[in-house]
């Protein structure tokens, strides 16, 4: 929530941008996804060589384990912003964090939803760069635009897999978020205060590692989608790993994909617990500075000529407008 605004004199007060929680969701969930996503990468590299078709050293083994990464740096950011603005949108179109589980899961689809507008072609450029069909991520998106005619043909591969993403990451959310939030709720009860940024971090990590092991055969099936020369059906494509290569292929990559995700799991919403307080911090503080600072400006200018300074401050976006109109 954000911090109340500050009555001062004739005119009320609140820092700006920081006082909007969507613009602190917005910085603190693209300060996450950065930092998670570029840590881990070399495990998300090996899980997805361990998944495509042909085997782990076929698709480049333990070399180039950065290779892709551009198009992370490129994605990651957005991507985790919309997560998290379009999360904590909902939890407080449905009244915050005093609702249940349901909200929270209602909360996390959406933002997925809202996410793999950005993370699917992110994930169809990285996936081809990490299995050595191309060079690099820039590479990779040239083939796309020189190998298909028309707008509407570029889309199509770049969303390549979106159907099946979208039927991985909800389930996997709808798991990892009622954990992580009902861990911190439960810390909260227990000791009457908020979960720190480590708490927050090692909740995050184990209810990151339940959700990942569940979703393993739909990350499997996207990956392959992904990598495939010829478009398919998600159907079709897992009635081939199973007849092909028998249905333990659809658990490929478990192990590296549980550790990334747990590791992942504790930077992630460690860092968006620590970012999101850091930014609520910074506000209460600008706040209260602007505070003294219109006391002091009211005392020594009268009432009058305060607030018409004041007004200067909100067209810099500094506070927001005073109740009362200055008198001119």
């Amino acid at each position: 929530m954000a911090p109340a605004p500050i009555a001062t004199g004739g005119a009320q007060h609140q820092s700006s941008p920081l006082a909007s929680p969507y613009v602190r969701s917005l910085i603190a969930g693209g300060f996450a996804g950065t930092a998670v996503d570029l840590s881990l990468y070399p495990l998300d590299t090996l899980k997805t060589r361990l998944q495509s078709s042909g085997g782990f050293f076929k698709n480049g083994g333990w070399s180039g384990v950065y290779k892709g990464v551009g198009s992370v740096i490129a994605g990651s950011a957005p991507g985790a912003a919309l997560f998290f603005v379009s999360y904590e949108g909902v939890k407080r179109q449905f009244g915050g964090e005093s609702r249940g589980p349901g909200v929270h899961m209602l909360a996390a689809s959406v933002g997925e939803v809202a996410a793999c507008m950005v993370r699917v072609p992110t994930e169809v450029i990285k996936q081809r760069a990490q299995a050595s069909q191309f060079a690099s991520s820039w590479a990779a998106l040239k083939h796309i635009f020189t190998a298909n005619n028309g707008v509407l043909n570029v889309g199509r591969e770049l969303y390549r897999g979106w159907g099946v993403t979208v039927m991985r990451e909800i389930p996997f959310t709808v798991i990892q978020f009622p954990l992580w939030e009902g861990f911190k709720k439960w810390r909260a009860q227990a000791k009457g205060s908020k979960a720190n940024p480590v708490e927050s971090a090692l909740f995050g990590s184990f209810s990151g590692a339940v959700a990942a092991a569940a979703t393993t055969p739909l990350d499997v099936l996207k990956t392959r989608l992904m990598l495939a020369k010829q478009r398919q059906s998600a159907l079709a494509t897992f009635r081939q790993i199973v007849a092909e290569e028998g249905t333990g292929a659809l658990f490929r990559g478990i192990m590296p994909r549980v550790i990334w995700i747990s590791i992942g799991g504790a930077i992630f919403l460690g860092a968006w617990d620590f970012a999101n307080g850091t930014l609520e911090s910074l506000n209460r503080r600008a706040v209260s500075t602007w505070a003294l600072v219109y006391d002091k400006k009211r005392n020594r200018l009268g009432a009058e000529k305060a607030d018409k300074l004041s007004y200067i401050y909100v067209n810099m976006h500094v506070i927001e407008r005073p109740q009362t109109e200055p008198k001119s």
